[in-house]
């Protein structure tokens, strides 16, 4: 296996500049990958960073390249949080401001806007527990 270097900042700049290179609109490209325009339209303007298996099959195909060639533009391809005390007091926030909350927490990664939930379940016997979820709005982030 070759080493695939970079030649764009971004997922949005690659999928944009293959696609001008193949001569296609973003609906050729959406119809050569089974995509939809959307979809196509979200990825080239940045708003996905990292995409599902499928999209990312369809879209090598479409795009005539690798799948490891897709994956060194994605958010997330080498994600790391470097301090899980920063989780423990998002998850306690979380129970303290509840489920639906008008304060905001926000992603210790990229700075934006936290989705949260609190998942209930019960143990063995019966008592409830309450888990604390959040994920990002924009990158891979996710307290579980």
């Amino acid at each position: 296996m070759h080493k695939v270097t970079k030649k764009y900042d971004s997922l949005a700049q690659f999928v944009s500049g293959e696609r001008e290179k193949l001569g296609l609109s973003q609906s050729g490209l959406a119809k050569k990958c089974n995509l939809t325009t959307d979809e196509i339209n979200s990825i080239e303007s940045g708003i996905e960073i990292f995409l599902s298996t499928t999209i990312r099959q369809k879209l090598a195909k479409g795009l005539k390249t690798s799948l490891q060639e897709i994956k060194i533009y994605e958010k997330g391809e080498n994600f790391t949080l470097g301090n899980t005390s920063n989780i423990e007091e998002l998850k306690e926030q979380i129970l303290i401001n509840g489920e639906h909350s008008k304060v905001a927490l926000y992603c210790p990664v990229c700075g934006s806007k936290l989705i949260t939930r609190i998942a209930k379940m019960y143990d063995l016997e019966d008592n409830l527990m309450l888990h604390p979820k959040a994920r990002c709005s924009k990158c891979p982030f996710t307290v579980s």
